[in-house]
């Protein structure tokens, strides 16, 4: 450690306001999964580049926070010799800062910077260890950041009724109603998918995200007043549901909520809005009601113009799949032997291209995770130059990548591998593709929520003794977040009940580290059966690689689904394709029998 690093100025700085710590979330002022690199401080203060984390940072000590995703990589990336590496969820920062923090101590914290949830659990530790939880002002990361890159300006686009499939005067109706119905008189809505979703708009702040971040107060008469940079915005805003809409500047935000709050009762989700915005509507005399936000409700069930646009955008993802799977068999194998294999980078590039044929098709919904041998250990692994891994017949090659259309939003995962594999992978493949069509496969009855299902996918691996340390599927968002909350598949508790219209993921899966992984994942929505239960209709349209099963130990109804699902396949594609990626998707697509 240098004295220019930042741990050493944000220590520094920690001396001059009198402070013992300091808390350095990855969260930015919209408390989403990815953030502009302007709000990335978690980077710039402990290196680590995933897309979930906190620090602490002590004048003496520090530790780093991810969970089970990000365990192998959070250790390949920050200075183990300054950071503690603790899991996000099994021991977790409220429980660092009670067991850690001298009687005493003062520790900083960015209010606008975490939810209520985080201020409430970690105020509460911090009075339990006879510390001080102190809000600041001015982010302290932010002072000592000397090359903090600006704001982003990202272009707001307007998103025609066609595709979006219900009005802003519809949507402000409702909310407007659910606002009553929970007994508040306005709502603060910080998320920037859930302010596009209602204003029918899209942006380009954040990569991998169109939509712009922004700040909406909404209240029980259906006003609205959003609070965006301007210079975002076309001169012309014809093509806009403005009607109503007042306009304002978002570094008001706490000045206009501590305008409204007086004798009125605020909602605010308290796991995704500034703890910020609750202070200042009490310090102003309001009352305070936290809940999960009526927007994120409205926005989970998608209507009929959504759904078709996501079985549109499906089948042109499905077709780029395809095309990259053919050119990497044709030349995968021959290339690594010839001495110039494919490499990581390489492949997220081919699928981008593939991807880039559609004239829908705007941007990657996350950054594509191409992973070769023991690096598809690695769930979130992001290939750079310096860990370029050549894709050759060792091990297995495992591909996690989405795209970004107008008509949707997609998310699939594959693994394949270029040559035969070992017995222990074809086990471990098997009993993650059992696991995945159990899922696929099940009618649950209403009311079922996602932590209801989720052994039904690691029941395979269980039998083994194995599992795998992530949820099970989660939300994806209609031209928006591809990670959409509130419903999941996990092991956690999830009171979300599943509802037609929901579209989720499926994704299970199996790490061994430095060695390889494993993990199938498909795009599903909820339909409801005549019988009025439930199940899952397919959106991925992508042949699943039997040559690493054992497929003497599927059973018949197994085998069964596999067949229904690769003819399902090769019907949506018919027509799309050509030359060696048809001729590959027969092949991948043929009934087991008949292998």
């Amino acid at each position: 450690m240098t004295p220019k690093s930042p741990v050493a100025a944000l220590r520094a700085k920690l001396a001059e306001e009198g402070l013992d710590g300091y808390v350095v979330p990855r969260f930015d002022e919209h408390q989403g999964e990815y953030c502009a690199e302007h709000d990335n401080r978690l980077a710039h203060v402990t290196g680590f580049t995933g897309s979930a984390g906190v620090a602490i940072v002590m004048r003496d000590r520090a530790a780093v926070f991810v969970d089970g995703r990000y365990q192998v990589q959070v250790r390949e990336e920050i200075d183990q010799g300054l950071f503690a590496i603790e899991h996000f969820h099994d021991a977790p920062l409220k429980d660092w800062l009670r067991k850690n923090l001298r009687s005493g101590e003062r520790v900083g914290f960015n209010a606008m910077l975490l939810p209520s949830t985080w201020d409430a659990d970690c105020g509460a530790s911090v009075k339990a260890a006879g510390a001080h939880w102190v809000p600041v002002t001015d982010d302290l990361v932010d002072t000592i950041w000397a090359d903090q890159p600006e704001r982003p300006l990202g272009k707001i686009a307007a998103f025609p009724i066609a595709r979006s499939g219900e009005t802003v005067a519809d949507k402000k109706r409702r909310i407007a109603a659910a606002l009553a119905d929970e007994g508040a008189d306005f709502l603060v809505e910080t998320q920037p998918d859930n302010i596009a979703w209602f204003l029918n708009v899209r942006g380009s702040d954040v990569a991998f995200n169109p939509m712009p971040q922004s700040f909406l107060i909404v209240d029980r008469a259906g006003t609205a007043e959003w609070l965006v940079d301007h210079r975002k915005l076309p001169n012309d805003l014809s093509d806009f549901e403005l009607d109503g809409v007042a306009m304002a500047e978002p570094k008001s935000l706490l000045e206009r909520v501590r305008s409204a709050a007086p004798d009125r009762t605020l909602l605010l989700d308290p796991a995704f809005a500034p703890s910020a915005v609750a202070h200042a509507a009490r310090i102003a005399g309001g009352r305070v009601r936290l809940n999960r936000s009526p927007v994120t409700l409205a926005k989970m069930v998608k209507n009929p113009a959504e759904l078709a646009g996501f079985r549109d955008c499906h089948r042109l993802d499905g077709a780029a799949w395809i095309r990259f799977f053919a050119w990497l068999e044709e030349h995968g194998a021959a290339r690594a032997a010839n001495g110039r294999p494919i490499t990581e980078l390489e492949a997220e590039e081919r699928i981008l291209a593939f991807r880039q044929m559609a004239e829908d098709f705007v941007e990657p919904s996350f950054r594509t995770i191409s992973a070769s041998a023991g690096h598809a250990a690695m769930c979130h692994y992001a290939a750079s130059a310096a860990s370029n891994a050549p894709i050759t017949g060792k091990g297995v090659y495992l591909l996690d990548s989405g795209g970004q259309y107008v008509s949707g939003t997609t998310d699939a995962t594959r693994t394949t591998a270029l040559a035969p594999v070992s017995d222990e992978i074809r086990q471990r493949y098997t009993a993650v593709l059992k696991g995945f069509i159990s899922m696929m496969a099940l009618k649950f009855p209403p009311g079922t929520c996602g932590h209801h299902l989720d052994a039904f996918a690691r029941r395979p691996l269980w039998e083994l003794g194995l599992d795998y340390d992530h949820g099970t599927g989660h939300g994806v968002g209609h031209f928006l977040s591809v990670h959409e909350q509130p419903q999941r598949f996990d092991r956690r508790i999830n009171e979300i009940v599943l509802t037609p219209g929901m579209v989720t993921t499926i994704e299970p899966g199996y790490y061994k580290a430095g060695e390889y992984g494993i993990r199938i994942e498909n795009q599903v929505e909820v339909v409801a059966e005549p019988d009025g239960f439930l199940r899952f209709r397919t959106l991925t349209l992508i042949p699943i690689d039997l040559r690493l099963a054992d497929l003497g130990a599927l059973t018949k109804a197994e085998c069964r689904w596999l067949d229904a699902y690769h003819a399902e396949v090769a019907a949506a594609m018919d027509g799309q394709l050509d030359g060696e990626a048809a001729a590959w998707l027969t092949a991948r697509t043929a009934p087991i029998k008949a292998g």
